[in-house]
């Protein structure tokens, strides 16, 4: 039975919002945990911030991003540093409602390696940002819902819990940005990992500038896509 997590937090330049999701995380998550916020660069202004926050005996790490800049290495460093038997990913600009995490830990302890907050389904909503992100965005996940039977309706979504043996067993390939969480989504459902789903809200940040980059990423995204419906129609689940 799994009772604490690791809340891995990747930043840039997060210092307007750090505070405000260290509260939610405190107000809202309520079995044991640990934050390990994940930083590029010793001139970020979330540092100052956190260590403000770590003088206050708050269970807060820093750990610099050890494989280069960009969200998905700062993930990447925060799956192998944190020592804990499930890890969950959060966003440093308060996007996600943080109200789940629970249930999405009582999931996991049901048998699943991963739990996704999923938008797409009934409770969950997504308030904001721009519409062809959403549609695409809708459209990956109840597609490959369908066509794939990968049991989560919202497959891109970065909000997952995951156990720390399943990224251990994972080898990641992505190398763009957060396509990274649909990566080990989908390799965990062709290994036959149990994958579970909760709803979840997701509101556009209200401050600081977003680092999602859709056409950069876009096509590493189909890539995973793709890849999903080849180990579905290939039978190597």
């Amino acid at each position: 039975m799994i009772e604490s997590i690791g809340v891995v937090i990747p930043v840039y330049n997060e210092g307007e919002n750090i505070k405000a999701t260290i509260a939610e995380i405190e107000k809202k998550i309520k079995c044991p945990y640990a934050i390990s916020i994940v930083y590029d660069r010793e001139e970020d202004n979330t540092i100052p911030v956190v260590k403000e926050l770590m003088s206050a005996n708050k269970p807060i790490t820093l750990l610099k991003n050890k494989y280069g800049r960009g969200a998905l290495n700062a993930i990447k460093t925060g799956f192998e540093t944190v020592n804990a038997e499930a890890i969950l990913v959060v966003m440093a600009d308060l996007s996600d409602d943080l109200s789940n995490v629970d249930e999405m830990l009582e999931k996991l302890n049901q048998g699943n390696a991963v739990v996704c907050g999923s938008r797409y389904v009934r409770g969950g909503r997504q308030l904001g940002g721009p519409l062809f992100k959403k549609t695409l965005s809708r459209l990956a996940g109840v597609s490959l819902y369908y066509l794939a039977r990968i049991p989560t309706h919202d497959v891109t979504n970065s909000y997952k819990l995951y156990r720390k043996s399943l990224l251990n067993e994972i080898v990641i390939e992505s190398n763009g940005g957060f396509e990274l969480g649909m990566e080990i989504v989908i390799k965990a459902f062709i290994k036959g990992y149990g994958v579970a789903e909760v709803p979840s809200t997701w509101t556009d940040r209200s401050a600081g500038e977003s680092r999602f980059r859709l056409w950069k990423w876009l096509p590493s995204y189909l890539h995973w896509y793709f890849y999903a419906l080849k180990g579905k129609w290939l039978g190597t689940k």
